[in-house]
Parts: structure tokens; C-alpha cells; sequence
């Protein structure tokens, strides 16, 4: 049950920080690269929280 709710967690983030790439790309400024560098730090997150148990 743990490891399924973390999977759920885990997917939830994915999409939203996917979903922040995207709309901060649609247009450029300040405010935009900021969504987009929010949206990046997740999805780099998940990727250091993959990586972590092979390290």
C-alpha cells in the first residue's frame, strides 16, 4: 500500500511539472521562465529520487 501511494505521489508530480514546462514555453518573460525552472527542478527531482537507489 506504501509503494503504491508513493507511485501515485510520484506520478502526480511528473505530470504537473510537465504540465509547467509546457505552459512557461507558450510564452517568454520573467514570470514564464520561472514556471518553467519550477517545472524543471521537479522533474529533476524525480529523476535524482530514481537514481538514488542505484547509487
Amino acid at each position: 500500500m506504501k509503494q503504491r501511494t508513493w507511485i501515485i505521489i510520484k506520478l502526480i508530480i511528473f505530470v504537473i511539472s510537465l504540465a509547467l514546462v509546457i505552459i512557461g514555453q507558450r510564452n517568454t518573460g520573467k514570470i514564464e521562465l520561472g514556471i518553467m525552472l519550477v517545472g524543471l527542478t521537479g522533474l529533476l527531482g524525480l529523476l535524482y529520487n530514481y537514481n538514488q537507489k542505484y547509487v
